[in-house]
């Protein structure tokens, strides 16, 4: 049995509704098409591919493309794939559901890293890479070379918009987007405009990443930490007289880092509730979202209220952290604001990665690199899980459904033994407690592992380290 599935063909964001299956997707697509998130001359993923990420038969697919391609919304071409109609016009938004987090840069190693947030840098698509270069450098005109916009290439925020409409559900358009250095250069920008604005409190999960608090705590504003349970982080705390001065909150939805748990939709809506009600604005943190292994990803929390929620993405995960490009797609609003800010202190980002990047999303190749990675961290996971449940069975693991990272749960108060017993193994490994909030409380002792860091050369080496430590 081959996976070529889970390496061809673009990504769709669907959510089926109702008991028929068929009538679901068909459903799903057209209103998709009518809200204007899937654009006129979108191609669709082919009816093997998507079958294969819903979990259901080819045939249901096929029938279901063939239906609305007799009805208009679809068109289907020999050689050009099934395709939305240029004639269907986009109408009403239509919220869609939530995303997900991000890890933390990669330290220097020793033998062996599990050290979570860097992706297998190894399989970087050199060539690939180097042909949509040569593509874009030659089409670009002379004035793209020049000192350029603060909110970064149009051709780089075109594909982005069809690229996140498509694949995560984000409502994007090229107007909304600003380029940026990575999430922490982002994240900077967005402390800035926050102070501008006279925010003084931004919410924090009680598990995250000290260096993006760094950023927000060296722009002056104070960051209470919402608590955390097994359903995740809980936002509903937002609504209480404790939290009465946040203007805006940091979540990672669809994938909590470090924890692994999706937020549940009652817990989203709660979110979004409160910014509504509030005027406040969520600060959409969407570092593995195109990681999921469950099938079909969950969307992003931007899609349920598009101007309440800033979402944050880059290219560290799919591609590399050294390309050193993200973006943000903003509410109205709020995106002159950010431009100007970014104009402040770095006028322009670098216009031949941009347009390389560009080339490759509309290529197509970035579909095919990101379907080749997260078949790649799948195995590795399913490697991990393995070998844990062989020669550890006492370890129970969690946040398995996505990302490039595990939590090994351990028995109380054994962290610290263990990750120093991995040092003098050679192993570079983390402990849950170098990720937790200063206000927030110790909850249970855990290892979280990134699976996605070692190259191939390495990553027998590292798994047999990490079950020689292990209680």
């Amino acid at each position: 049995m081959t996976d070529d599935w889970a390496t061809f063909g673009a990504d769709l964001h669907v959510e089926l509704r109702g008991t028929g299956l068929r009538t679901g997707l068909m459903d799903a697509l057209r209103e998709a098409v009518r809200s204007g998130r899937l654009t006129p001359g979108t191609r669709l993923p082919s009816s093997r591919s998507l079958a294969a990420d819903l979990g259901i038969a080819r045939n249901t697919v096929a029938d279901a493309y063939a239906e609305l391609v007799a009805e208009g919304w679809l068109t289907a071409r020999q050689g050009s794939g099934t395709r939305v109609a240029r004639r269907a016009t986009p109408g009403a938004r239509r919220p869609a559901p939530a995303a997900a987090p991000r890890p933390s840069p990669a330290r220097s190693r020793p033998a062996y890293s599990l050290v979570a947030g860097s992706p297998d840098l190894a399989s970087f698509p050199r060539a690939q890479w180097l042909k949509a270069a040569r593509r874009a450098l030659t089409a670009a005109p002379h004035e793209a070379f020049g000192y350029g916009g603060t909110r970064g290439r149009i051709e780089l925020r075109t594909a982005l918009a069809g690229y996140l409409a498509r694949a995560r559900g984000v409502y994007a358009e090229p107007g909304r987007i600003v380029v940026c250095s990575g999430f922490v250069h982002g994240l900077m920008l967005l402390a800035t405009v926050l102070r501008g604005r006279r925010i003084r409190e931004v919410a924090v999960e009680a598990y995250g990443l000290d260096l993006h608090w760094r950023r927000l705590t060296d722009a002056g504003l104070r960051l209470p930490a919402l608590r955390f349970d097994e359903r995740g982080t809980r936002t509903e705390e937002l609504a209480g007289p404790a939290l009465k001065d946040v203007g805006a909150v940091l979540l990672t939805p669809a994938h909590q880092f470090p924890m692994g748990v999706a937020l549940q939709p009652d817990r989203r809506a709660a979110a979004v509730d409160w910014a509504r009600r509030t005027d406040g604005l969520i600060l959409e943190d969407d570092y593995d979202g195109e990681f999921r292994y469950d099938r079909q990803p969950v969307g992003a929390l931007q899609g349920l209220d598009p101007d309440r929620v800033v979402y944050l993405g880059t290219a560290s995960k799919a591609l590399a952290p050294g390309l050193r490009v993200g973006w943000m797609v903003l509410p109205a609003g709020l995106a002159e604001e950010v431009a100007a800010a970014k104009g402040e202190s770095d006028w322009a980002s670098g216009t031949p990665d941009q347009l390389t990047l560009a080339e490759f999303i509309t290529s197509g190749a970035y579909d095919r690199q990101v379907r080749a990675m997260r078949l790649r961290y799948r195995r590795r996971r399913d490697q991990l899980v393995a070998a844990l449940a062989e020669r550890a069975p006492g370890i129970r693991v969690s946040g398995i459904a996505a990302g490039m990272h595990a939590v090994l749960e351990l028995p109380p108060g054994t962290e610290a033994s263990v990750v120093q017993a991995a040092a003098w193994q050679g192993l570079a490994l983390e402990g849950l407690a170098r990720f937790r909030h200063p206000a927030a409380p110790a909850t249970r002792d855990a290892l979280v592992v990134g699976y996605g860091t070692p190259p191939d050369s390495a990553w027998s080496g590292a798994l047999d380290a990490l079950c020689r430590v292990l209680p």
